[in-house]
């Protein structure tokens, strides 16, 4: 194991630790798929309390880990705030991309931890940014490449976001995660052995080696560098035997 996945699991093991001696909610900054892994792999017994996750909306890629007292009841208040990046002048910007948002953001010094999912839409960017970072964010973030931008705090209740997908629907012989692969990606299944043998390949999180793995309705399944789909369900079964399942790509 590394040094940093070493260290991971220290910081998670002494957080849980933190929240069942102090019998308060402690949180992590925010994890990308691979620290998720470490989370969830982590030996049961090594963690002195339950954990939730979350990272400002449904299906987040990185998140950010709610470790929770040995009690009936507590408050889960995440430490994030959401900040919108909009151009000052539409009718003059450039066309912005994730990799121009992530880049400007971390060029202010914010370490990559900091920050969650940024939202890329038409005519803004959402940003998911640790709670103590953002007003620093606003303040700072002005100019993006050439284009000025106007960088605020939206109200988390009043915020609302729907991902778009595709719908795909097909027949595969098994639900098994290499056959939907390569319905979602229109790929052959020994083109994507390498990505799911080559540690690419996430199913809630959980990083997955095996291209047998059975899959269940509603798993979503992320893969490094070519996007994230949700198995939805299986629809029927075709006289020959094979299963017609219906999978949404997120867009």
């Amino acid at each position: 194991m590394q040094k940093e996945e070493q260290l991971l699991q220290k910081r998670l093991i002494e957080l849980s630790k933190l929240a069942f001696h102090r019998n308060i909610v402690m949180y992590s900054d925010f994890l990308n798929m691979n620290e998720l892994n470490i989370l969830h792999t982590l030996p049961k017994n090594l963690l002195f309390s339950k954990y939730e996750l979350f990272g400002g909306y449904d299906i987040a890629e990185r998140q950010m880990v709610a470790f929770l007292p040995d009690a009936l009841y507590c408050d889960i208040i995440y430490p994030y705030q959401i900040c919108s990046i909009k151009a000052l002048n539409a009718k003059y910007s450039e066309t912005l991309t994730h990799r121009d948002y992530l880049g400007a953001i971390l060029n202010l010094g914010i370490d990559r931890s900091k920050i969650g999912d940024i939202l890329v839409t038409e005519t803004e960017a959402i940003l998911f940014v640790q709670e103590a970072m953002a007003e620093f964010i606003c303040s700072e973030l002005t100019r993006i490449r050439h284009t000025p931008v106007l960088t605020a705090i939206i109200d988390s209740l009043e915020f609302h976001y729907t991902p778009k997908y595709e719908e795909i629907t097909g027949t595969v012989a098994s639900v098994r995660l290499d056959s939907l692969l390569s319905l979602a990606f229109s790929a052959s299944r020994s083109k994507l052995v390498g990505l799911i043998e080559g540690g690419k390949v996430f199913v809630n999180g959980k990083l997955i080696t095996t291209n047998s793995y059975q899959m269940k309705e509603d798993d979503v399944v992320s893969v490094r560098g070519m996007g994230k789909f949700q198995y939805k369900n299986t629809v029927a079964i075709t006289k020959k035997n094979r299963s017609m399942i219906k999978l949404h790509k997120y867009i």
